[in-house]
């Protein structure tokens, strides 16, 4: 597995995490076996959000964690607060954080977050209730990181002009299929492709101008949730050059997709989603391969962009 230290974050950290959100569909046992799965393939982040499974996915890893026989400081445990799709609203408030930290680590059972997110943007935030809170979970030793996921330049730069501790992670959603972060870069000034209209500000090139690391999540999904482009019928020649060079390195097609996010010199880490621990071995064979800059972009051109 290839491993990386976080710039004011952990250090020594698996560049694949294993997200947490369908765990809930597992029974304990079950969800022991896959957290020994990632820790025998290298994997030692586990990324969970207090909205997966309205927290039962934290509560089954709080259950089988114990009897893997891993060491608490030997792994890195990431949660995310402030989506409340039950009361059908976005919370960022000193209180709820607060809340939110102390329930994740009830279900967790556990002392301590090695990292904290906001989870995606609440509109009505107040940067100076959440720089409390933080200052109130790092200082009682409760949160050791903080970040954000799907959070603008701009609201980044108004957080961190309260809040004391550094912001190291934000979730972004990239894939081979959803590549918005990068396009808007290649295509400027081109009116003749929506490619070119920048969605997000700049995101990337903010977070490694800031030292903020990326964390790519649904690295194999079409949009947010419409199932893998792997052997999708929809996306031939991607899944013709997946194919071919995975041949080349003995990987899977699904493990060279993951090994195209890892290609880039961001230095990202990418959330592998999956509960099948077959699966999950397969994915992680994309930390032994090394692309070459002609065939990222081959990669990236069988997806359906082209060069202006």
């Amino acid at each position: 597995m290839k491993m990386q230290n976080i710039v004011n974050g952990p250090g020594n950290v698996s560049r694949i995490i294993l997200g947490c959100m369908r765990m809930p569909s597992l029974s304990v046992e079950q969800a022991a076996n896959m957290i020994r799965v990632a820790d025998e393939n290298g994997i030692n982040f586990y990324d969970h959000a207090t909205c997966y499974g309205d927290g039962e996915a934290e509560t089954r890893f709080g259950d089988a964690f114990p009897t893997t026989g891993l060491r608490r400081e030997d792994v890195i445990i990431q949660s995310k607060c402030g989506l409340h799709f039950d009361r059908k609203e976005f919370d960022w408030s000193r209180d709820d954080i607060l809340k939110s930290a102390d329930e994740s680590l009830a279900r967790l059972k556990m002392d301590y977050l090695d990292v904290l997110l906001l989870h995606r943007p609440d509109l009505l935030f107040d940067p100076e209730e959440v720089a409390e809170a933080f200052d109130k979970l790092y200082t009682a030793g409760k949160v050791k990181h903080f970040g954000v996921s799907n959070v603008t330049p701009g609201q980044l730069e108004l957080l961190k002009k309260y809040v004391k501790q550094p912001l190291v992670f934000n979730q972004l959603q990239f894939s081979l299929d959803q590549t918005q972060i990068i396009d808007a870069a290649l295509y400027l000034n081109n009116k003749t492709t929506d490619r070119s209209i920048d969605r997000d500000n700049g995101i990337l090139e903010y977070c490694r101008l800031n030292d903020i690391t990326v964390q790519a999540w649904s690295p194999l999904q079409v949009g947010m949730f419409q199932g893998s482009f792997i052997d999708n019928p929809e996306f031939p020649e991607l899944n013709d050059c997946l194919a071919k060079l995975g041949e080349k390195y003995g990987v899977s097609k699904s493990a060279i997709a993951i090994a195209w996010i890892l290609r880039h010199p961001a230095r990202m880490q990418v959330i592998a989603g999956t509960m099948n621990p077959e699966h999950l071995k397969d994915l992680c064979g994309a930390a032994n391969v090394d692309l070459t800059h002609n065939e990222w972009y081959q990669l990236y051109l069988a997806s359906g962009k082209f060069l202006p």
